[in-house]
């Protein structure tokens, strides 16, 4: 069996998801979303002219060795939970938060604490894993502040679906932020990488087998998932699980998609032709996620002199220093 590579840092999403793809399109010019106002592609040029590159060779070596306003990354307080502990983000590695800690000092190291923000480290994290497991080449524009407060438990568990959900309800989701079913099907895709909780999707193989998932695939599932309420994980995506590529669609059309939410956007007319063309055309589907990441990342974004940058990613500056 091939051994299972680091997820250092997978996308979402996001967000969300590494070995170089030569043969994989970066992303044109001309298919970027507007920038957002405080945001730009040389943001760092002089006061940290290096930070892309020391991020994407701390991830080069962290994949070698083991196979946004970033609240995601503040842990819980005494009277404040962390949307660490929301059920969306249970399968987060704590290898991921020690990465961007790492990084973290790295960057500190070369230009000077309170330059990079937490937020823009993982806005490029994100993208160089994906990168670096064969995915797209794309630009990202910088300048992100970090939120200074907590994002409510219950605001993250309201935000992201549950895995049962169907097309009407993600695409209601995804609009609430400014999206659309062009940005839900393309962000989906990096779901060709990641696992999941079996508590996520056992209710498509007990008390019986869903009607839309392979017969097949659901006797590969059990052997992880024997019964309801196991604790066990799966990779999402049963073809490639360890590189980003459109197998993920490929699995959608064979019915072998794991959650519900996977499965619906191929058995729904609204995603059906998204699914679809994904499938048989992965440079489109590289280029359609390249802008719908860039899309997300901007999506009430802090800038100038709001919020703050944080000197230690897991604790607001009122904690833990900083500007």
């Amino acid at each position: 069996m091939a051994r299972k590579m680091s997820s250092t840092l997978q996308v979402l999403v996001v967000s969300c998801c590494s070995l170089l793809l030569l043969c994989a399109p970066a992303a044109s010019a001309g298919d970027y979303p507007p920038t957002a106002k405080g945001l730009s592609y040389g943001f760092y040029q002089r006061s940290c002219p290096k930070a892309e590159t020391i991020v994407r060779s701390f991830l080069k070596k962290a994949i070698r060795n083991d196979g946004c306003d970033a609240s995601v990354l503040l842990t819980r307080t005494a009277t404040e939970a962390s949307e660490l502990d929301a059920p969306p983000n249970e399968t987060i590695r704590p290898s991921a938060l020690m990465a961007v800690a790492q990084l973290r000092a790295l960057l500190d190291d070369a230009c000077g604490g309170a330059v990079v923000s937490c937020a823009d480290i993982l806005t490029l994290a994100a993208r160089d894993s994906v990168r670096l497991v064969g995915g797209p080449e794309y630009r990202v524009p910088l300048g992100r502040r970090d939120g200074a407060t907590i994002a409510a438990r219950e605001r993250v568990v309201a935000a992201f679906p549950p895995p049962s959900s169907n097309v009407t309800a993600l695409l209601a989701a995804v609009a609430k932020i400014g999206l659309d079913a062009a940005d839900l099907v393309a962000l989906s895709g990096a779901h060709t990488l990641g696992v999941s909780r079996c508590i996520s999707f056992d209710d498509r193989l007990f008390p019986q087998v869903d009607a839309t998932m392979d017969a097949r695939f659901a006797a590969h599932l059990r052997l992880s998932c024997p019964a309801k309420n196991t604790t066990n994980t799966t990779d999402i995506d049963v073809r490639t699980p360890n590189a980003f590529d459109n197998k993920y669609y490929v699995d959608l059309l064979s019915r072998q998609g794991l959650l519900t939410s996977d499965q619906v956007l191929f058995s729904d007319g609204r995603t059906r032709g998204l699914v679809g063309r994904f499938a048989v055309d992965q440079p489109e589907f590289f280029r359609r996620f390249a802008f719908s990441m860039v899309k997300m990342s901007q999506i009430q974004v802090m800038t100038g002199v709001q919020g703050e940058i944080r000197t230690n990613c897991s604790v607001r500056n009122a904690a833990g220093g900083g500007t």
